[in-house]
């Protein structure tokens, strides 16, 4: 039996080495004689480098899988690029490409589809479930990304060689030393956990859910971004209406699973593992009434969206930026806490139980 084991490991070794070897010739050969990635015709010429000078603060819980050291990146603008059909045909590319920095999430690809979500990549924020998508789409790595940041449970993590996840990225990161391999820290792990439940009044793991690549690329981007304009993103409420538009989950799957009925199917699940995409748009829609977000594709904002129901916004609770780190200045207090929990707890429980129209019933 231990022989059999053995041989299964070696097996897999060899598959990761091989994997990440062939990107490497994939990446070399696609690398101009200077030494710089070829431009394409379609660069923007009005694009401004992302800024990451050493004499930025350093943005804890990040820790580079080369040497340790945290995240100094700092952009003006950025786009935050979701992976939503809602992105199909709409022609954003090229305003995507203005911003400083472009942000996309797991193994979204560019290529083919540069029309609608262009075609840089700054930041890539990448799930555990997702590592093995990545390095099979070696599009994904040839887009010039300058920073990947990689999240998932502490038992994949782990840096003492027991943690799969960890030990291929540190492979990766040895073997390319030009792509700058980022995890989260097990204690920024725990504040995620903790601005989600302060801001929703849900405990994530009592209510056997996880927190999605959108809210831990958010997330990100309060820290990273002065400005963030989001697209893809639909409103809290958009998957009520049975007449909403039916698209695809991921643009990059035309045929995959409707993007509403993803969203309604995993709100309403309390058995194993599950998003809450709809509670956590909320949150994002109450962020972005103090905070510099807008959404784009479907374009919309939160005033105009939270007002048209029974749902009201609830009072801010403390600046998101400032719950993501390590303590608050103005706790806000229980009144204001209880209050705000049960009005999203309301609505979240509304919007997951509201009728499915016709085309969700497919």
């Amino acid at each position: 039996m231990k022989m059999k084991i053995r041989v299964c490991q070696g097996v897999g070794g060899i598959l990761v080495v091989t994997m990440v070897t062939s990107f490497i010739v994939m990446y070399s050969s696609s690398i101009s004689k200077d030494g710089s990635p070829p431009r394409s015709p379609l660069s923007s010429p009005r694009w401004n480098p992302p800024v990451s000078a050493t004499s930025r603060a350093a943005l804890m819980g990040y820790t580079s899988v080369m040497d340790r050291k945290p995240l100094r990146m700092h952009c003006k603008t950025c786009s935050l690029v979701t992976s939503s059909g809602q992105l199909t045909g709409h022609r954003r590319g090229g305003e995507i490409d203005q911003s400083d920095c472009v942000i996309r999430m797991n193994d979204a690809p560019i290529k083919g589809f540069q029309q609608d979500v262009g075609q840089r990549t700054d930041v890539r924020v990448v799930a555990h479930s997702s590592l093995q998508r990545v390095l099979q789409s070696r599009q994904q790595l040839l887009n010039g990304s300058q920073v990947l940041i990689f999240w998932g449970p502490g038992s994949g993590m782990r840096r003492d060689g027991r943690g799969q996840i960890y030990n291929t990225l540190r492979l990766m990161s040895q073997l390319l030393p030009k792509l700058r391999l980022f995890v989260i820290s097990r204690i920024k792990m725990l504040k995620f956990d903790e601005s989600f439940k302060e801001e929703t009044g849900i405990d994530r793991k009592t209510s056997n859910s996880w927190l999605s690549t959108g809210w831990f690329t958010m997330a990100i981007a309060l820290e990273l971004c002065d400005m963030i304009n989001v697209y893809g993103m639909v409103p809290p409420d958009f998957c009520r209406s049975s007449s909403h538009l039916t698209v695809p989950y991921h643009y990059y799957e035309p045929w995959g699973p409707d993007e509403c009925s993803m969203y309604l199917s995993h709100e309403r699940s309390r058995h194993g593992s599950h998003h809450r995409f709809i509670t956590e748009k909320m949150v994002f829609s109450n962020w972005a009434r103090t905070l510099n977000i807008h959404f784009y594709q479907p374009d919309w904002e939160p005033a105009a969206t939270m007002t048209g129901g029974n749902f009201s916004p609830p009072a801010r609770s403390g600046n998101p930026r400032c719950l993501l780190k390590t303590s608050c200045p103005h706790p806000p207090s229980n009144s204001s806490v209880i209050l705000r929990r049960i009005i999203l707890l309301f609505s979240s429980v509304r919007l997951a139980v509201a009728p499915i129209g016709k085309e969700e019933r497919r």
